[in-house]
């Protein structure tokens, strides 16, 4: 639903019936990504954060994400403002989400416990190849799309200066988000 101001509000509620013992805590993250030979760390100042993903034997970053908590009308959102993936990452053996998700995860859990509803993204549209990757990626994890920004209206410009340019704008469900994703997260209970 769209605002006078051209602002997205943001419309997802928390509405499953999931058990916050199905969410995956900060904590699982952390021990499931040093399970995968990775390093992850969450920085904050103020509303904004930076998360880090390092190879633990290498040292090297392999990717950052960065956003920022933003207060809203109905509540907090967890405002994602991008994601930069290393070349290294795409020989690793790794599943088809890799460094981006667990970067994602720690953003998202980072969000839920800021007490944020929903999160937003734009998924940048630098070119048609690459931006539909971006699109079906965010699609996967469990974004749904809200607006296309191609600057065509005043609405656009609106999202153009708050995220940067144009593209495809994306809210999700932040409990949802974690409870798609807990299987890769929780540890497995054996029935031994």
């Amino acid at each position: 639903m769209s605002m006078s101001t051209g602002m997205i509000r943001a419309s997802t509620r928390i509405t499953s019936s999931v058990s916050f013992a199905d969410i995956p805590t900060m904590q699982e993250i952390m021990e499931t990504s040093k399970s995968r030979n990775l390093d992850l760390k969450l920085q904050k100042v103020g509303p904004f954060f930076r998360i880090t993903a390092k190879n633990l034997e290498t040292n090297r970053e392999l990717g950052r994400a960065e956003g920022v908590i933003r207060f809203w009308f109905d509540g907090k959102i967890l405002h994602l403002d991008s994601i930069r993936l290393s070349k290294e990452t795409l020989s690793m053996q790794r599943s088809i989400f890799g460094v981006g998700l667990f970067l994602g995860a720690v953003a998202v859990r980072h969000g839920f416990d800021s007490a944020c509803n929903s999160a937003q993204l734009l998924a940048i549209n630098d070119t048609d190849l690459y931006h539909s990757k971006l699109v079906r990626f965010y699609s996967r994890m469990g974004f749904k799309i809200v607006h296309e920004v191609d600057g065509s209206s005043m609405e656009d410009l609106s999202h153009m200066l708050v995220w940067g340019g144009k593209g495809t704008r994306m809210n999700a469900d932040i409990k949802d988000l974690l409870t798609k994703w807990r299987t890769m997260f929780k540890p497995r209970v054996s029935s031994a």
